[in-house]
């Protein structure tokens, strides 16, 4: 069965394999980024998603792979580290969700994005580890109320084997690549499981 599926922060490393992966299943995929893409959005401006959604019209899903977090040494994190991460990756999800939900199709499904520092914490991480909790728990429990049949997963990654950048923060992590975090939205967005947290 195919579907139409809306992949928010397309221009991504995550965000472009999946695109990749969905459209080679012969899915419709709508891309969003915040300046590029078939739509323009941005996670952290509510009144943006709303007209996202109303513009695309119904679909089958929403795959969210964008999310900003703060790092930093904890002593030094400051009011506005801490307010830039929970309005962009934690309340950015959370306001996806609500906003995309009267539009979605009826079994439609929602997957957002983790990381391995909720199981994982490292140096300068603690934003990271409080954000991705957040929504763990978040999934978990919006899993029990939604309407018409949705589903709602999450994905979490550990570092990208692409993501060469960053590797020295992540010592003696097994980074895994990114084609198999694709492969795992794959299986949120389509499979049968809800409320689930899928570690790749």
């Amino acid at each position: 069965m195919k579907h139409k599926v809306i992949v928010i922060g397309a221009s991504g490393t995550i965000g472009k394999e999946l695109v990749k992966t969905l459209e080679a299943g012969g899915h419709e995929v709508i891309r969003v980024s915040r300046s590029s893409g078939d739509y323009q959005a941005d996670i952290q401006d509510k009144q943006s998603l709303d007209s996202l959604f109303k513009a695309v019209g119904t679909f089958d899903a929403v795959a969210n792979a964008a999310g900003d977090v703060a790092a930093g040494p904890l002593e030094q994190l400051t009011d506005e580290n801490y307010a830039f991460a929970l309005g962009n990756k934690l309340m950015g999800q959370i306001n996806i969700v609500r906003t995309a939900l009267p539009h979605v199709a009826d079994k439609g499904s929602f997957v957002l994005i983790s990381g391995v520092l909720t199981q994982e914490p490292i140096l300068g991480g603690t934003i990271g580890t409080l954000v991705n909790g957040g929504i763990e728990g978040f999934v978990k429990a919006a899993s029990h109320e939604m309407p018409r049949g949705i589903r709602i997963n999450c994905v979490s990654p550990t570092v990208l084997a692409e993501s060469v950048a960053i590797h020295p923060y992540f010592p003696g992590f097994i980074p895994v690549e990114v084609w198999k975090v694709a492969k795992a939205y794959e299986r949120a967005l389509f499979g049968i499981i809800n409320g689930r947290i899928i570690t790749v």
